[in-house]
């Protein structure tokens, strides 16, 4: 109820960044899915998350890129995450 009184009150753009954002979920939660179903080692894993890591304190310090940063950092989470479950599984 909030954000529809906000939206409101900002206009339409306030949604549309709300939107924009979620891609930064999506795009890297689809890219490590598809990493997944390739059935990768658990070192080929380690170094995903190690470039991932790399690139997004890369990323940081780069005055265009910036506005990316949740890219590669969703994507080092989410082999994270399957690292974790390689782990558990055997």
């Amino acid at each position: 109820m909030i954000l529809v009184i906000i939206i409101g009150m900002r206009g339409i753009s306030m949604l549309q960044k709300r939107l924009e954002s979620g891609w930064g979920i999506i795009v890297p939660g689809l890219l490590v899915t598809l990493l997944a179903l390739s059935d990768l080692t658990f070192a080929q894993w380690r170094i995903v998350v190690v470039v991932a890591l790399l690139a997004t304190s890369l990323m940081l310090f780069h005055k265009r890129l910036r506005h990316f940063l949740l890219l590669p950092s969703c994507i080092a989470f989410a082999s994270v995450l399957m690292l974790i479950v390689m782990n558990l599984k055997g």
